[in-house]
């Protein structure tokens, strides 16, 4: 273990946060401080997400743009309702196209712990992070209180129900819901016969 490595490691123990070789093995402190400020916005702009003064405009046009600031891709037309929660160093990843709808106090989460190798005794806090995109695609809803895993895709039109825990692409035109996510119906074609 280098000097460096274990400066920071010991550091990082000493006030208590506990992270893996992996993520901060070849770094010094001052790295680790500039890694929590990434983007020196993030913070500023996740709290503005919830500004009482632009409720009348929030969802559809401060909210948007606030996540176009943090690094995510967002279409025209996109509504995003109060306390969403974005992935703040990984935003880049997240994508909304045109119309794309997500609910109040959804997660949209691109990374999460690397479980491939855990074995038991293993320590937890060691295990490195996967990477993956988001996307909501055009004219899809996220309903309140969901979460959205790492590299999930949400097809075109598809609704996600409330409290939903979505782990796998969800099929353009359908209806899912529950924890994992399931599809629960089909969206018809409209019959323009009648």
């Amino acid at each position: 273990m280098s000097n460096k490595l274990s400066l920071t490691y010991r550091l990082l123990k000493k006030i208590g946060l506990n992270y893996s070789e992996e993520e901060y093995g070849q770094i010094g402190p001052l790295d680790v401080i500039g890694h929590a400020f990434k983007n020196p916005y993030h913070a500023l702009l996740q709290s503005m997400m919830n500004w009482v003064i632009f409720e009348p405009v929030a969802p559809r046009l401060f909210r948007p743009w606030l996540l176009r600031r943090m690094g995510c891709t967002v279409g025209k037309n996109v509504f995003i309702g109060d306390h969403v929660k974005v992935d703040l160093n990984h935003a880049k990843l997240i994508t909304l196209e045109e119309r794309a709808h997500v609910a109040s106090g959804t997660r949209l989460l691109c990374h999460q712990r690397n479980l491939s190798h855990y074995c038991q005794g293993d320590d937890y806090a060691k295990l490195g992070y996967i990477l993956k995109p988001i996307h909501l695609c055009k004219g899809s809803l996220v309903g309140m209180e969901s979460f959205v895993m790492p590299g999930v895709t949400i097809g075109e039109g598809a609704i996600v129900g409330a409290g939903s825990l979505v782990t796998k692409d969800i099929p353009a035109w359908t209806i899912a819901t529950g924890r994992p996510a399931k599809v629960v119906k089909e969206i018809p074609k409209r019959d323009n016969s009648i």
